[in-house]
């Protein structure tokens, strides 16, 4: 029952983060366009707009920070595959574990200074300064959401490693190619 209870949790987690991650992926068509409009309205009609700078900058933070916890899903971050290659799985179970716990500390970290700017910004009103000047309270929301994803991928990976420690078998299938050696 707990070993269900576990695969519910962790299928629950990459159901959200894989939806998250493809969400903030159809931002980067919108993200083109409004620098492509950008890049018209001042080149050829003379008249460059106050709002797409900060717009496309936003849009290219929420596309980063949103897809985090999607790049971890798929393994697409960067590995020290030298050494990382020619452990046995269970060493590498370990490396998993050690990596995991750090970005676990470092993202509650970020979620923490997140919290502070985020209540800073709605009591004080913060604002890009810029001609624009858009709120600065919603770029605070979304890092911490992206945090909150990640962290859940990250403790979804660590159960997934601390069961194949502890059992010796993968708790759940992996698909080709989306873990490193179990």
């Amino acid at each position: 029952m707990f070993h269900t209870f576990l695969r519910g949790l962790c299928h629950s987690i990459d159901l959200i983060v894989m939806l998250t991650g493809k969400a903030a992926a159809y931002l980067m068509p919108l993200l083109a366009g409004i620098v492509a409009y950008e890049v018209f309205a001042r080149y050829v009609l003379d008249s460059p707009t106050i709002w797409a700078y900060d717009l496309s900058l936003f849009l290219f933070g929420y596309v980063t920070a949103l897809g985090g916890a999607y790049a971890q899903q798929k393994r697409a971050h960067i590995n020290v595959d030298i050494l990382y290659l020619t452990v046995s799985p269970k060493t590498k179970s370990v490396f998993n574990l050690i990596g995991f716990a750090l970005g676990i500390f470092f993202l509650i970290i970020i979620v923490k200074v997140s919290t502070g700017k985020l209540l800073e910004a709605l009591e004080y009103d913060y604002r890009r300064e810029s001609e624009w000047a858009p709120p600065m309270y919603h770029f605070w929301v979304m890092m911490i959401i992206a945090c909150a994803l990640f962290i859940a991928q990250l403790v979804r990976d660590t159960l997934n490693d601390i069961y194949y420690l502890a059992t010796g078998t993968p708790l759940l299938k992996q698909k080709e190619g989306t873990h490193h050696g179990h």
